[in-house]
């Protein structure tokens, strides 16, 4: 059981998060903005994790297929294949795993890179040059992420399916043009639009998560090993509940 101590150190850090996106969203929209900056995150980010979750799209897709296949062969239902993994990957496994992923490489890599500038006093100086170095590292990255991971989605998701493509055509001889014909026509508008739009809530926290560890890094350089490690988990979770809310919004409105 948590004791009274762990719960009130979550709720301190839930508040300090919350007050760190309040200035987010204060300082974003005043000027000057570092377009640059946002521009080279941007690639950094997207092109820091395309390889990743491309990988990881590809082996969801070869996964789902070979797993269910032999299920829906019993049922004489292998018809639906392309169907079943389309609306499963778009609609909640390739944002979810996708989102997890860019966590665990971007958010750690933000959270070390802030963590190591803060301790090295590289932040400090920047402040007294004049330099505002929240707007520089951190509203940049966040808005980075928060545009990045949609992107990534997007492509792992296409990637995931042509991986499950290559099942379907070895072992059911299935043609490209027949397996993509159902896969798309499959899906609806309350299936891409919605898997769409949280996913910038989702690169949004992760983003948000590991620059807020990482400025505010303490404890020398043992905290920045701590900071990156902490970022992960804490994205992690937030991911799980961002989706939990976001796939019941969806079915409320959805529903009526």
């Amino acid at each position: 059981m948590f004791g009274s101590s762990s719960i009130e150190r979550l709720l301190i850090e839930i508040g300090d998060i919350t007050y760190f996106a309040k200035r987010f969203f204060k300082e974003v929209f005043t000027k000057p903005f570092e377009f640059k900056e946002f521009l080279r995150q941007c690639y950094n980010i997207g092109n820091r994790s395309l390889f990743l979750v491309g990988i990881t799209a590809f082996i969801i897709g070869l996964v789902i297929t070979l797993q269910t296949r032999p299920t829906l062969q019993e049922f004489g239902a292998v018809s639906w294949m392309p169907s079943m993994v389309s609306i499963s990957i778009v609609r909640e496994i390739g944002p979810v795993i996708i989102a997890l992923t860019f966590a665990g490489r971007i958010a750690s890599g933000i959270g070390a890179e802030l963590g190591s500038m803060r301790v090295t006093e590289q932040i400090d100086a920047m402040e007294v040059s004049g330099t505002n170095p929240f707007k520089y590292l951190v509203i940049t990255r966040i808005l980075a992420a928060t545009l990045m991971l949609p992107i990534l989605v997007i492509l792992g998701d296409a990637i995931a399916l042509y991986g499950s493509y290559i099942i379907e055509n070895i072992k059911g001889d299935v043609s490209f043009r027949l397996y993509f014909n159902k896969a798309l026509n499959a899906l609806a508008f309350g299936d891409i639009v919605p898997a769409t739009i949280k996913t910038f809530f989702f690169g949004f926290a992760i983003g948000l998560v590991g620059c807020y560890k990482g400025f505010n890094c303490k404890k020398g350089t043992v905290g920045v090993g701590l900071a990156a490690n902490s970022a992960v988990v804490f994205a992690s979770m937030l991911l799980f509940i961002l989706d939990f809310i976001a796939v019941f919004i969806t079915d409320i409105f959805f529903e009526i």
